[in-house]
């Protein structure tokens, strides 16, 4: 039997009259359990929103994206590439041509990347949860359309309902310098916009359009700028995503949706980080209110400790008793902080009763809430490490004072 923890308990949880020990004590567990409970909140809700970030991106972003290592564009060799199509756990593979051009409409201009996409390309995205306006059409009778980002159509002031108004598309001409005439420096097409992308800023300066009407505008009739893969459900990425590197060898880059967007990753998470680290700091502010509670306590047990001194107990025993008053003080809070905490985000999730506002264009009404687990041991792990420690400082401090006194 561990005689520390046994008085332990029994100074935290004997029945005594009320003073200001156990109004300290209360007040410190108190503490514990509001900033566990509020930690497990914050990052609940950050990782709700970082899943709804992270899903309107995938929504249009592929699982893994084939570049060249050097340069815009590449040949695909066919054999090579076809094993790549043809492999099983490939469910949908697009061939892309992307370039910056010069968009004009009406009077204003605007300089965005067009990307040129296959006739299956459609069948592959989830088109109705990135469209905002219009419909998500490129070809029709034999006519050339666009989709494009929102802020295209804002810049540009383009209009849906116009059906007369054209986009003016111009590229330099390749093998064209210091012509006579400069208009022949450039090629230009016109096509009709059909709709308009949701404000998301991976694909705002986009203008969406079938392969061969980029490959007139970019004079680029062979090559292509990427293959973009997404693959059948439950399929490991990441082992799919070795196996085409290997295949592919060094001239070619495999990238995963974090590598094709590494900047929106990294801010999304380190935005959580630093709120974690925020309300962490201010929760070990209220963990310093064992301090207050083992001083008070020693004072108070002052007697005790002359007994249980004069039948043998040493200063470690003594400084144990104490430790583990404070340690019990905390996880009994940061326990209960969790459970509320818990509480809290099962009914944030169910019943959605905090809202995000009342716009028209918000993608959900409610907060999103993620519960993780590893965050919960997360949590515990830090108020367990601040506590120890500082639960370990105090009782040795005020025990040792005591003892002097004594």
């Amino acid at each position: 039997m561990n005689i520390a923890l046994y008085f332990a308990r029994r100074y935290l949880f004997s029945k005594k009259s009320v003073n200001a020990i156990n109004i300290i004590s209360g007040i410190s567990a108190v503490g514990v359990l509001v900033s566990s409970a509020s930690l497990i909140v914050i990052l609940s809700f950050y990782n709700g929103l970082e899943n709804l970030i992270f899903s309107m991106y995938s929504a249009f972003t592929p699982e893994l994206r084939i570049e060249p290592k050097e340069g815009k564009v590449f040949t695909a060799d066919k054999q090579l590439f076809d094993a790549v199509k043809t492999d099983p756990r490939v469910a949908a593979y697009d061939e892309v041509l992307q370039e910056r051009v010069l968009l004009r409409y009406d009077s204003g201009q605007y300089i965005a990347t067009i990307k040129g996409v296959s006739a299956d390309f459609i069948q592959h995205q989830q088109t109705d949860s990135v469209l905002r306006e219009g419909r998500f059409v490129l070809e029709r009778n034999g006519v050339y359309y666009a989709v494009m980002g929102a802020k295209v159509q804002g810049m540009l002031g383009i209009s849906l309902e116009d059906p007369s108004r054209i986009i003016e598309v111009f590229s330099p001409r390749k093998g064209k310098i210091n012509a006579v005439n400069p208009a022949e420096e450039f090629t230009m097409r016109t096509i009709r916009p059909s709709g308009v992308l949701t404000y998301q800023q991976e694909y705002d300066d986009l203008l969406i359009v079938p392969m061969a009407f980029a490959r007139e505008v970019l004079s680029e009739y062979d090559q292509i700028s990427a293959i973009e893969i997404d693959l059948a459900p439950g399929t490991d990425v990441a082992a799919v995503q070795r196996d085409l590197s290997s295949m592919l060898g060094v001239d070619f880059l495999v990238k995963n949706r974090e590598q094709q967007n590494p900047t929106l990753y990294k801010i999304v998470r380190s935005e959580k980080w630093a709120v974690f680290f925020i309300i962490a700091f201010t929760g070990m502010i209220a963990i310093f209110n064992i301090v207050g509670s083992l001083t008070m306590l020693v004072i108070d047990k002052k007697q005790d400790i002359s007994i249980l001194m004069s039948l043998g107990a040493g200063n470690s025993l003594i400084r144990r008793i104490f430790f583990y008053e404070g340690m019990l003080i905390a996880l009994i809070g940061c326990i209960m902080g969790l459970f509320l905490g818990l509480l809290f985000c099962l009914s944030q999730y169910y019943w959605g009763w905090i809202g995000i506002g009342n716009g028209e264009n918000l993608i959900t009404d409610a907060y999103p809430v993620d519960i993780r687990a590893l965050d919960f041991l997360l949590v515990f792990a830090t108020v367990f490490v601040v506590s120890a420690l500082i639960a370990f400082i105090s009782s040795r401090l005020s025990v040792r004072q005591t003892v002097r006194l004594s």
